[in-house]
């Protein structure tokens, strides 16, 4: 399970690389001046959206259009952030670790008020009406006239797929003496369109259980009834797994994430989720929550409901509360909900992380395919992950539930903001946790299913369709940072073309709904009522929480400093026994694998029949887990001794 954030943009702009402190990291990073602008104007590279094309044009936009525009601020010394966010993450730096602390952080690199001033003044001296103001962005509203006035561009109708959205038709900019003040615009096109009312969010779902056979731990039950697969009989799909049998698959130890607060960043918020993941922790042997150690950062008001799916989100919170408490019992959770699934409720939900330091480590399980992003919101997105580097915080993204993206795409492509250069991609496997928790081995996670034949006898089209997979590949905007040098293959990295490019995911967990984790929800029952149920549940949307408090528990060895922006320190670790290096037959390149599952047609009970049908494991569209790095489970999955590593000595 992954949520995406329902956004439909167009393409990144190829990244640069900006030289950094001497011995620090180079990473790659969008490009803010590839595009120049006349008569004493700044360009703001890729605002004209890919899509904007002359085949595409419908035509003008209406003058007396709506448009709601926010512009980033550039901060004090974007260079300087840059520079020092890689310093302090990289081992081998002499400023490896000397975070700076929020307020210390704003002060030397934030918005300064000044900058703040000029850029409302600009867009009131333009007919456009300010409608908000920080040390992230000003926002404003106006017709599309003045917009177009501001910015230097026309707004037109481009044709996107089957509708129709606004868009400037060059590249749009800003007074040459705001250019130390501006890092970005969003909003000059309006693909999707914005609502501004305020809603109320919906009741749960309709409930999900599973119908089992199943199995309690991998391999304890096997379908002898139903036809082989792979020439031999298959196990029943786990029931789902529990914290006691992740913690011992990935080596926790004693550990427990003592001292560690991890953030959780969705949108909306689920309102029984501190009940549930109560009465969860209570059933499957958890610690339970002290006071206080769970707590949540809201929004006075939700938008989008209806358009977002907002009662979708609840199962997502729900989910990543339950497997960080799950791996790692003792550290705190706060969960930070966003008003709607754009990207602007997103970024603010992140930047309140940053502004206000709420945690060490921030769990995100949403995205979207790097065709949708665009670089104003990579550069906005980019300025959160570098302003929480240089405070000790690191950012976990879920890789993408669709492999490379083919099947729901028809281009090969990786997630977004998992591609970002600054942030942490979670890949994801196939996980057999075998009798007395014991880890049996992995694969990459990739799905084919194959139903059972109306005779009972075989099964029909075996191996049967690709359903889900880990997302993972190369980007087309990022270049490869430099703690992936020599480390992924130049077969991945150049797999676009010439230039060595951004590879995700970084490290991976499990994801596998097949062996998936079991999480307790309150639910829409079929009666209509509300009601507490159990079921098993999957997707990077639980590799990138079981993968925060696997790091909460190295947090916790470390004496309790920060790791940060953790992938330099990942990386350091790829040629040690830290990691189960993961492919995708690890019992022999002979040997496929697979499990059997029983299905509710309907969802919940029996009344409507039950489908039986058998899943292979390690199938990833055309991604492959291999030996060393692979861009479905990148390093590795955390083994035994990964987080007795972060010990000091």
């Amino acid at each position: 399970m992954r949520i995406s954030r329902t956004r439909r943009r167009a393409a990144l702009s190829m990244a640069a690389t900006l030289p950094l402190l001497a011995g620090a990291l180079t990473l790659g990073i969008t490009d803010a001046s590839a595009d120049s602008a006349t008569g004493g104007r700044d360009a703001l590279q890729g605002t004209k959206p890919a899509w904007a094309t002359a085949t595409a044009d419908q035509g003008a936009t209406a003058d007396s259009g709506k448009v709601a525009v926010r512009v980033h601020l550039a901060g004090r010394d974007a260079k300087g952030l840059a520079a020092y966010a890689a310093a302090v993450s990289d081992p081998q730096s002499p400023s490896y670790g000397k975070y700076l602390s929020a307020a210390q952080a704003q002060a030397r690199f934030g918005a300064t008020q000044d900058q703040i001033d000029r850029v409302s003044q600009w867009l009131e001296a333009s007919g456009l009406t300010v409608t908000g103001a920080n040390q992230h962005y000003v926002s404003a509203t106006g017709e599309v006239g003045q917009t177009e006035k501001a910015f230097s561009t026309q707004l037109r109708n481009y044709r996107k797929g089957s509708r129709t959205y606004r868009a400037p038709a060059s590249t749009a900019s800003v007074p040459a003496a705001l250019s130390d003040a501006v890092l970005a615009v969003s909003g000059l096109d309006n693909a999707p369109h914005r609502s501004s009312h305020d809603e109320v969010l919906p009741p749960p779902d309709a409930v999900f259980r599973n119908s089992g056979p199943s199995s309690s731990y991998f391999g304890s039950k096997t379908a002898s009834t139903l036809p082989s697969a792979y020439g031999a009989k298959v196990p029943y799909a786990v029931k789902g797994y529990t914290g006691k049998q992740l913690r011992s698959a990935y080596g926790a130890g004693g550990y427990t994430g003592q001292g560690v607060t991890v953030a959780i960043t969705d949108a909306y918020a689920s309102p029984t989720i501190a009940k549930d993941a109560a009465q969860y922790a209570k059933r499957n042997g958890d610690a339970p929550y002290r006071r206080g150690q769970f707590s949540q950062v809201l929004p006075d008001d939700y938008t989008k409901t209806e358009e977002c799916g907002a009662s979708g989100w609840y199962g997502e919170e729900t989910l990543d509360v339950e497997a960080v408490h799950a791996v790692a019992p003792a550290a705190d959770i706060v969960y930070v909900g966003g008003a709607s699934c754009y990207d602007n409720d997103l970024l603010d939900s992140l930047n309140k992380v940053v502004d206000h330091r709420l945690a060490d480590i921030v769990s995100n399980s949403w995205g979207d395919v790097e065709a949708n992003q665009t670089p104003d919101l990579a550069l906005a997105y980019d300025q959160v992950f570098k302003m929480g580097a240089v405070e000790g915080i690191g950012f976990y993204f879920s890789s993408g539930d669709n492999g490379d993206n083919v099947d729901s795409t028809g281009t090969k492509q990786i997630d977004v903001p998992s591609n970002s250069a600054w942030v942490t991609s979670v890949g994801g496997t196939s996980l057999a946790v075998g009798k007395h928790d014991t880890y049996q081995w992995e694969t990459g996670w990739g799905t084919l299913n194959a139903p059972l034949a109306a005779d009972g006898r075989s099964w029909a089209g075996f191996p049967g369709a690709y359903t889900s997979g880990a997302g993972g590949g190369t980007s087309s905007t990022v270049k490869q940072p430099s703690y992936q040098r020599g480390i992924v293959p130049d077969s991945l990295a150049k797999a676009n073309g010439k230039t060595r490019m951004r590879t995700a995911p970084d490290i991976a967990a499990v994801a596998d709904p097949n062996t998936g984790f079991l999480v307790g929800q309150t639910q829409t029952l079929p009666d209509g009522s509300l009601g507490y149920d159990e079921y098993r549940i999957g997707g990077t949307s639980l590799a990138a929480p079981v993968i925060a408090g696997v790091q909460a528990l190295a947090q916790q060895a470390q004496h309790g400093r920060p790791i940060g922006f953790a992938n330099p320190a990942i990386y350091a670790r790829y040629h040690s026994k830290a990691y189960h290096d993961v492919t995708d037959h690890p019992l022999g390149a002979d040997r496929d694998l697979a499990v059997a599952r029983v299905d509710f047609i309907n969802g919940y009970d029996a009344a409507d029949g039950l489908r039986t049908s058998v899943r292979s494991l390690g199938k990833d569209a055309s991604l492959s887990a291999v030996r060393g790095y692979d861009d479905v489970t990148g390093v590795g999955t955390p083994a035994s001794n990964y987080v007795s590593s972060y010990r000091r000595r």
